[in-house]
């Protein structure tokens, strides 16, 4: 390959990134590095000038690099570099094609969620004080998030028609108002009805009869908010002494992964979780592999 071209055709770029783009010093650096590292494969793969680079090319360029254990963020940003100069060529006249428009960089990890084991989550429902009302509303809510596995919305959004055969079934209605049926475990049925016969009337105000929510703040009698759940759930855990990052959200993660660890198979999860894709419920798969070691020493016959 004519390397002296290949870096002519680089400055040109980095110097029309500069004048029409007013691309800062940093990035023209970071751009002229991936793609003096592109000009040097090409000519390791002895290709004869910019104008025969394929997209084919371009993507076992970008697997090179993945093989290299080269982050999937760091490859993206390489193919970004590859995208303008490209196009820069093409548009110039300098290359008879774009071959980087179609290529697609890789898609990035989706980061694991956090989860509390199974003594963290005990420390944290015994928070509430079951002396005072609304440490029994507190407590039944957090049953909930934990037990059925519930979003933060499908929790305060909760109605009382919605607690079907003595609280044994809730009707909870999620994304995209899509409804599902979720078994209700034995400690969040017995925190749910001893909040309904104990607590509850005495939250409601006058001028709010009719309202239907389950769950109702202090002071206005008014439905539970996202805000005021997430105030609640913030000073239990600082009464805990959990040092992790504890959101609504973990409480549903937790749900799954305890599942999961207990045997129950994806579907069911899914199912459970209100899921539309199996995808989204595979990532509970990566949280904890630890057990899988005691699975086969305990189930394999070559153990």
């Amino acid at each position: 390959m004519n390397k002296d071209s290949a870096y002519e055709a680089v400055a040109s770029f980095l110097t029309f990134a500069a004048l029409e783009k007013g691309l800062a010093a940093n990035s023209r650096e970071a751009y002229r590095l991936d793609l003096s590292d592109f000009v040097e494969f090409c000519d390791n793969n002895d290709l004869q000038t910019l104008d025969n680079v394929t997209p084919a090319l371009i993507v076992h360029y970008l697997t090179e690099l993945f093989d290299l254990g080269i982050a999937p963020a760091t490859i993206s940003r390489r193919l970004s570099s590859l995208k303008g100069f490209f196009k820069y060529l093409h548009r110039d006249g300098l290359c008879s094609q774009d071959p980087a428009r179609t290529v697609k960089g890789p898609r990035s990890r989706r980061k694991l969620p956090v989860v509390l084991d199974i003594a963290q989550i005990e420390k944290l429902l015994e928070q509430p004080d079951q002396d005072t009302p609304i440490g029994i509303r507190d407590r039944a809510m957090l049953e909930l998030m934990y037990g059925c596995g519930l979003r933060i919305s499908e929790l305060v959004s909760l109605k009382l028609d919605a607690i079907r055969f003595d609280g044994e079934i809730l009707m909870v209605t999620g994304k995209g108002s899509k409804t599902r049926l979720i078994p209700v475990g034995g400690y969040a049925r017995k925190a749910l009805a001893k909040y309904l016969e104990q607590v509850r009337s005495s939250l409601v105000r006058e001028r709010r009869k009719t309202l239907d929510a389950v769950f109702l703040t202090q002071l206005r009698g008014a439905p539970m908010t996202r805000q005021g759940f997430w105030k609640i759930l913030r000073g239990y855990v600082t009464s805990a002494n959990l040092t992790i990052e504890v959101t609504p959200h973990t409480l549903r993660h937790s749900f799954a992964t305890h599942l999961l660890e207990g045997g129950a198979g994806l579907r069911e999860i899914q199912e459970l979780l209100g899921h539309v894709s199996i995808a989204t419920t595979m990532i509970y798969t990566h949280t904890d592999r630890s057990h899988l070691y005691d699975v086969i020493m305990s189930c394999h016959p070559r153990k």
